[in-house]
Order: structure tokens, then sequence, then C-alpha cells
């Protein structure tokens, strides 16, 4: 349980840093064209935290820049999540593309990053060991997001495996660094646990075998704020029962 102690701690670190998902106020889309982006209505990004006039924000070939008044712009940078970034105090600018369609979101540096990480206790029997299978062929396959469009996804594995009397195969309908992301739903949603899925990784591949650890069964980032956009599980991974491990409701 050492290394359960150690993501956890890790989970919360992530979940509580300046880029977490704790301190967003604002995710508005980028018309085409130089935007005049802050507080005052005057704007025409109007955000919900920071000064009344924070700048000026131009999308580029690129990706993005933003001037402050009086300084030449600055370009957007990467950043580990993926998505451009850029310190303009008080706020952390992100360049949120989903669909092609351009969006800024924005974190305030200044808000109180806290959460209380709460979970089952941690049993044993749901640390499983799956068969792993890939399918002939890839399936394409829609699935609802919240807070955004529905999106295709390419399902290309299937892990299998029995507990309590059920037979369960669930779909990976993301991958992220490499690891598959299951994306599930059972009898503790809008319960004990999130409403809208919980998410988890599979991890130790083999070409035949994959372990699911349902005790880091975690929040999608949807459960701490309305400006994320979070996969909804697809049909296939919605259980009939309860999956007593992982976290519980935020």
């Amino acid at each position: 349980m050492d290394a359960l102690v150690t993501w956890r701690a890790k989970r919360l670190a992530a979940l509580t840093a300046e880029d977490g998902w704790l301190n967003l106020t604002d995710r508005l889309e980028i018309p085409p064209g130089p935007q005049r982006v802050g507080r005052s209505a005057e704007n025409d990004l109007v955000l919900t935290a920071g000064p009344d006039h924070l700048g000026i924000l131009r999308l580029t070939e690129t990706g993005a820049e933003f001037a402050t008044p009086g300084q030449p712009p600055l370009p957007f940078g990467p950043a580990p999540g993926g998505f451009a970034q850029l310190r303009v105090p008080p706020l952390l600018l992100e360049l949120h593309t989903v669909d092609g369609i351009p969006a800024l979101r924005v974190r305030d540096l200044t808000a109180p990053r806290q959460a209380d990480l709460r979970a089952f206790p941690d049993p044993p029997d749901w640390i499983i060991r799956a068969r792993w299978e890939r399918l002939a062929s890839p399936e394409t396959t829609t699935i609802s997001q919240r807070g955004g469009n529905d999106t295709e996804v390419s399902l290309t594995h299937v892990a299998r495996f029995s507990h309590g009397g059920h037979q369960i195969a669930l779909v990976p309908t993301h991958w992220k660094a490499g690891q598959p992301m299951f994306v599930f739903r059972d009898a503790t949603s809008g319960k004990q646990t999130y409403g809208a899925s919980r998410f988890l990784m599979g991890e130790d591949m083999t070409d035949s075998e994959i372990t699911l650890d349902f005790n880091r069964a975690f929040t999608p980032p949807c459960g701490f704020t309305a400006f994320a956009i979070c996969p909804l599980p697809p049909r296939q991974n919605i259980l009939p029962f309860p999956v007593l491990a992982g976290e519980l409701s935020p």
C-alpha cells in the first residue's frame, strides 16, 4: 500500500498545483482578430478574475501571444498538460483547443487551492490482472462529453475479467502518456462517487494482460470545475454493480 499512498500524494499535488483544477475561473472561446481581455465589461473577452484591463490576446499561426498594457507581446509556451500557457500575474492563461476551436482558459494564481480527497477502504480484490485483447480492427464510436460536444474515438483494445460473478469487458477510450484510460460508471455513481464517471489508468501491460487497480480510480476534472471538458463512459463501461474502491465524491 506504500505505492498507493505515494500515488495519492502525487494525485493531490497535481490537483492543487497552480495549473491544476481548483483555481480555474473562466473558459472563453477566442474569435479571430485581436481580443481585449480583462474584468471590465468593455473587453471582448470578459473575465471574472484579475484586473479590469489585462491586455490584448492574438491568435498566431503557431498558437497565441499576449501583450499587457505598454509591453511587447509574449508568446504562449509549451506546458506539461499539452496546452500552451503564459503567466500574466495574477493569472495563468492557457490556450485550450478542443475540436479545432481555440479557447482561453484562465487560472487565478491568488485563489486558494485545497482539496480533501477521500476514498473507499483499499480492498485487494479490486486489484485485477485482466486479459488484454487487441480488437481485430479498430472500431470508431461516438462518446458524449460533459461540458463539450460529442466526439469520436477509436477503440483498439478491451480488458476482460470476472468479478463477483460478473463478466466484464472494459474499453479504453483515451490514452495518456502511453497508458490506456478507462472511463466508467457504476452503481456508486451519483451516490458515493462523482455522478458522471470515474477515470482509471491501466498499468503493467503486456501483449495479453493488464493491471486494473480500482483503488486508483479517480474523479475526473469536471468533478472539480465547470471549466473542464470530460468524456463520459461508453455504454459497455457502465457497470450495474458497485465498485467499492477508489475515490469518493470530492
